[in-house]
């Protein structure tokens, strides 16, 4: 395993050359932060514009997440929030959208690193941003609270308060129906709330149920279900799922979350 890890940062440095923004991104995959960071950061020294800069610092945000920094992903993200802020005359719609998107990414990295205080903070935020959209679709309002809702539930959880979480869960179906075009796509991240919030709040056999019916090419979803399987003493079972959390090779909040912890898991 050590090999490959290796073999894995090799391939990282040879890309260096023809694309460091992949090069970095191997190497935060291959558990190597620091070293991911200083090419993100050359990314963003030498970016040719402001939007190439923002998308620079929202890969060093993605790659603080990798270490479960909460603080560190806000603060990169913040600045992506402030490049949209300079778009608002000219893409008005999209540039709410994308903040509301950044808080929301900030959100995912905070709540799994057990801020949930910051994570509320950010979630809020994010809803708040997304909403301010000029003539927002009735779909894409909708979209807004139950992102919202859908957070609220797993924070909840998160602090024991099942009653709430309850009432949450109700609020984000409330929020589906209110949608039609998106209403397919949305009701499948159901099984995911469901599921996680019957985990921490200590029923793993409905978790397990639950997050076989989310999407479980997501590699966070692999490591919540292998986190039930561990709790129902299954653990081949978990080590399946770690094993194949541990095969992305995306860089985004999922990703950040589900690779560390499937190799701490596997041992690698």
């Amino acid at each position: 395993m050590k090999f490959l890890t290796f073999f894995a940062v090799g391939l990282a440095v040879f890309a260096q050359a023809q694309n460091p923004s992949r090069a970095a991104i191997d190497l935060d995959l291959a558990g190597k932060y620091t070293e991911a960071r200083a090419l993100f950061q050359k990314a963003i020294d030498s970016a040719a514009d402001s939007r190439a800069k923002a998308n620079a610092q929202r890969a060093m945000a993605m790659s603080w997440a990798f270490e479960n920094n909460c603080k560190k992903t806000g603060e990169y993200e913040q600045m992506v929030m402030d490049y949209w802020v300079t778009r608002e005359t000219e893409e008005p719609k999209n540039a709410f959208y994308q903040q509301g998107e950044m808080a929301n990414e900030a959100a995912r990295v905070c709540i799994e690193a057990g801020d949930l205080d910051a994570a509320e903070r950010w979630y809020k935020l994010g809803t708040k941003l997304g909403m301010k959209e000029p003539e927002i679709p009735v779909d894409r309002a909708a979209l807004w609270e139950y992102r919202l809702a859908h957070a609220q539930a797993r924070l909840a959880a998160r602090r024991g308060k099942r009653a709430e979480a309850e009432k949450y869960i109700a609020a984000s179906k409330a929020a589906l129906e209110k949608m039609t075009a998106l209403r397919a796509a949305q009701t499948a991240f159901l099984p995911y709330l469901t599921g996680y919030v019957a985990l921490y709040l200590g029923d793993a056999r409905t978790a397990a149920e639950d997050f076989q019916k989310a999407n479980l090419n997501d590699p966070f979803i692999q490591c919540l279900l292998a986190a039930a399987y561990e709790k129902l003493g299954e653990k081949e079972k978990a080590m399946e799922c770690y094993r194949k959390a541990y095969a992305t090779t995306a860089h985004n909040p999922p990703a950040a979350y589900a690779k560390p912890l499937a190799r701490k898991k596997l041992g690698i």
